[in-house]
């Protein structure tokens, strides 16, 4: 079968009378394969995350900041009990039910992910997400309550760490892909 026939169906096809296609015994696997891409990068993310954090409380936590670039860059471990930038210092439970939430909607939405491009910024904003919840769940001063470790300082800027640079790169992806038309689903649209 050609691709335009494919697409629009043909008399004798099951599309071309309305009816859902069959399914490809290609697809699955291959939508196996986005799943697979998409813990494997959320994983990755949260080891990053992880262990930078476990070495900044060990060797930076109440120790002077550390130059990397000049004064431009410096790392400093500062924790964080709001959300970005340091607002919202009252409201640690909601970020914590919203980083749950962030992770149910990932995890749903993976059973339709046919998209590399998808697979790979969700991936990172799945890794950041159980990055900070982690710090938010297990560390003090209690559980839901707990700051997030943030160590990466540039000059007039918030301080942050790998998880929110996940969140934020995953986050830029989806915008992108959204803009050139790409769906989780595989589906190209121009509109």
């Amino acid at each position: 079968m050609t691709e335009a026939e494919r697409i629009i169906g043909t008399p004798d096809t099951p599309e071309a009378a309305g009816a859902e296609p069959e399914q490809d015994q290609t697809a699955r696997p291959r939508g196996k394969r986005r799943i697979a891409v998409l813990f494997t990068v959320a994983a990755f993310a949260y080891a990053l995350d992880l262990v930078s954090k476990m070495i900044v409380v060990a060797k930076l936590e109440h120790h002077e900041p550390i130059e990397i670039v000049g004064d431009w860059l410096r790392f400093e471990a500062i924790r964080n009990a709001g959300a970005a930038f340091g607002f919202g210092e009252a409201f640690t439970v909601i970020f914590t039910v919203i980083a749950a939430a962030v992770i149910v909607v990932i995890a749903r939405l993976a059973r339709k992910l046919y998209s590399l491009p998808w697979a790979f910024a969700l991936g990172l904003l799945l890794g950041g997400a159980f990055g900070n919840l982690t710090d938010r769940i297990f560390r003090s001063p209690g559980v839901f309550e707990g700051a997030v470790v943030d160590f990466i300082a540039p000059k007039h800027f918030a301080v942050f760490n790998l998880a929110d640079s996940a969140i934020v790169c995953g986050g830029i992806l989806i915008v992108l892909l959204s803009f050139k038309g790409l769906d989780p689903d595989g589906t190209v649209h121009k509109d």
